[in-house]
């Protein structure tokens, strides 16, 4: 059965989890509250410390199953992340096996995460939200399952060079789009002043520069989903991978 839990509840009930989910957990929490090195975006370091964050935990991702369960933790967490807090996101963690780790590329990973993606829209039980375009390479486009908007967000272990998008195993962090919106539409100057620590933050942690696709949502030439997963380098996608699919469930 697939569970959401709290922070507090994997911190007080460690027996809970299998080993490997116990150590990306603490690694996770290493991560998010490390002051010395600290990670980039400041809204999910607050959701941390506010134990306003879900966690999720998902089968060896080269199952089947492990799409199936991101299913059914998504379709449950849309129903109360409205009750988590102004910080609200899921994490999910993706059993990621050692063979994979040194077998896989970025491309591999790319390749798992659309895929998933693909496998949720394709399986949702609501339709798509009438205000969102259907075309992913118009900039008002975004992923949404269940009826709600989201912002996708994908770490991996082959990321090196893009520490804030390097993870043990394969990580996502599902983000509703309400939450962004939330903090958007704090004052401009405050608004601006958090965005200008979050690009300082990243500059310092990463050791290559901001990618190119790091942008803001509704902007002009702004594409949601080059941002959801990106490389370890300079290249740019030129064509989304959910867009066949897309057409082939919707298009008559």
């Amino acid at each position: 059965m697939t569970i959401l839990y709290t922070k507090e509840t994997l911190e007080e009930n460690p027996t809970l989890l299998e080993p490997w989910e116990r150590d990306v957990f603490t690694r996770f929490s290493e991560k998010l509250s490390d002051k010395k090195a600290p990670f980039p975006c400041i809204p999910a370091t607050q959701g941390f410390a506010l134990n306003q964050l879900r966690y999720g935990f998902l089968r060896d991702i080269r199952t089947e199953e492990s799409a199936q369960n991101l299913k059914e933790l998504l379709s449950r967490y849309t129903t109360i992340s409205r009750s988590t807090g102004k910080y609200a996101s899921l994490i999910i963690f993706a059993e990621t096996p050692e063979e994979v780790v040194e077998e896989y590329e970025i491309e591999d990973y790319y390749h798992w995460f659309w895929n998933t993606l693909n496998t949720l829209a394709r399986e949702d039980e609501k339709e798509w939200p009438t205000h969102i375009p259907k075309d992913a390479n118009d900039s008002a486009w975004e992923f949404c399952f269940h009826g709600e908007r989201y912002f996708m967000y994908c770490a991996t272990p082959a990321h090196q060079r893009r520490q804030s998008r390097s993870f043990p195993c394969v990580m996502m962090a599902i983000t509703p789009r309400w939450v962004l919106e939330t903090f958007n539409n704090a004052s401009k100057q405050q608004s601006q002043r958090v965005q200008e620590a979050i690009r300082k933050r990243l500059v310092a942690y990463d050791s290559i520069g901001p990618h190119q696709d790091l942008n803001v949502y509704g902007t002009e030439n702004n594409y949601e989903w080059k941002q959801y997963f990106l490389t370890d380098d300079e290249t740019s996608p030129t064509k989304c991978p959910f867009e066949h699919l897309w057409k082939e469930k919707h298009v008559k």
